[in-house]
């Protein structure tokens, strides 16, 4: 499991290569600047890529307000780039109702580089994976 941290040494990131479930597994916590997100994105990509998978489980809960700032980097940068790197399905967890779950729909409402889907709920972002990952198989 790899954990980026901020300059203050507290964990924001942490990025685990699922091999069983054969998806990259992320969890982001507390408040997100635009450095760490890209530099979080850049981490979780580098280890679909390396893996050899196409899906990923992000999981936002435990992120502390919104994340709009850095959405035209992701929208336009990171998406087309872990499109590339072998990204085919993303299963966002969110909190409804919560400014980071207002980032989640904008990210989702504009996201063409692959599929995505807004979860509230491990459970239902995993049950989802297994079923889109396993059609690719």
């Amino acid at each position: 499991m790899q954990e980026l941290k901020t300059s203050l040494g507290r964990v924001y990131l942490t990025v685990d290569t699922d091999y069983e479930n054969q998806w990259i597994r992320v969890n982001w916590q507390g408040y997100l600047t635009a450095d760490s997100i890209q530099e979080g994105a850049k981490a979780y990509t580098e280890a679909l890529a390396k893996a050899g998978f196409s899906c990923v489980l992000n999981d936002t809960r435990s992120v502390r307000g919104p994340w709009d700032h850095s959405m035209d980097w992701v929208i336009n940068e990171w998406a087309p780039n872990a499109a590339a790197a072998g990204m085919r399905y993303f299963a966002l967890i969110s909190t409804p109702e919560t400014l980071a779950d207002g980032s989640a729909a904008n990210f989702y409402a504009q996201l063409k580089a692959f599929h995505a889907e807004v979860f509230d709920s491990t459970e239902a972002a995993e049950e989802w994976l297994h079923r889109v990952c396993n059609e690719e198989k």
